[in-house]
């Protein structure tokens, strides 16, 4: 995969990149990351890359030509369509899924914002998606494309040294992940559960689901409306919640 990040501040992703499951996924060549400053494409001496708006109001707009300017530049490979992908506080809310869509393509390019806002044409006719990581507003836009190049990259294949730890996630599942325990067995009178020692992994494996049901409903009952339940779960989840004195609609 290729990923490309249009910027003004290019250094802020030098750590990122050269680091962690980032960096060590660079360099396997599983990946491409490549920090672009706009600013280069400016069109003007003064290299400015944003304006007053039209009709008043405050702050400033990035204009579109040195946006469109540096995403053209880019030179995709014969037959490859990037994303281009908008960081926007009123895009798409990123989720799981939607980064496991991501991590299919080949070639993204994700530009991130400052200012006031993007002139409405880069919108309209540049990018292919506008995504937000969540109901806030940041300074720019570098913080969100690094969360989801992050979220992206680790679903790639060689890049996770156990291909099924990326599976078993959180909310790759759509459920809360189960809790995890290692040695000692036993730490300050706190005890594993049984179940994890028993060596049965059939039943280690029911333990599992249900523990991730349990700590979805009582987390993010929410996540429960749109997940794929057997009739037994749903009956097991219902008395849970009563157990738990949990309202929850079956």
């Amino acid at each position: 995969m290729k990923i490309d990040v249009l910027t003004l501040f290019p250094e802020m992703f030098e750590g990122v990149f050269g680091a962690s499951i980032l960096g060590k996924a660079k360099d396997k060549g599983i990946v491409s990351l490549q920090a672009i400053n706009f600013r280069d494409y400016s069109n003007n001496k003064h290299n400015t890359v944003d304006d007053y708006p039209y009709g008043g109001g405050g702050g400033m707009v990035l204009k579109a030509e040195p946006v469109f300017a540096a995403v053209e530049d880019l030179k995709p490979e014969p037959n490859v369509k990037p994303r281009v992908i908008l960081m926007c506080p009123q895009g798409e809310t990123f989720t799981q899924k939607k980064a496991e869509e991501l991590a299919r393509e080949e070639h993204l390019v994700l530009i991130c914002g400052h200012y006031e806002g993007y002139d409405e044409r880069i919108r309209e006719y540049l990018v292919t998606d506008e995504l937000s990581i969540g109901d806030y507003v940041l300074t720019g836009g570098e913080i969100p494309a690094m969360t989801i190049i992050d979220s992206v990259v680790r679903l790639l294949p060689g890049v996770l040294g156990n291909e099924t730890s990326a599976v078993t996630d959180s909310y790759s599942t759509g459920l809360l992940e189960y809790p995890h325990y290692t040695r000692p067995a036993e730490y300050r009178g706190w005890e594993v559960p049984d179940i994890l020692l028993s060596g049965h992994h059939a039943n280690i494996d029911v333990w599992r689901r249900q523990q991730s049901l349990l700590r979805t409903l009582r987390r993010r009952p929410d996540l429960l409306e749109k997940a794929e339940l057997s009739d037994k779960e749903r009956k097991w989840l219902k008395e849970a919640a009563a157990q738990e004195g949990i309202e929850w609609k079956t």
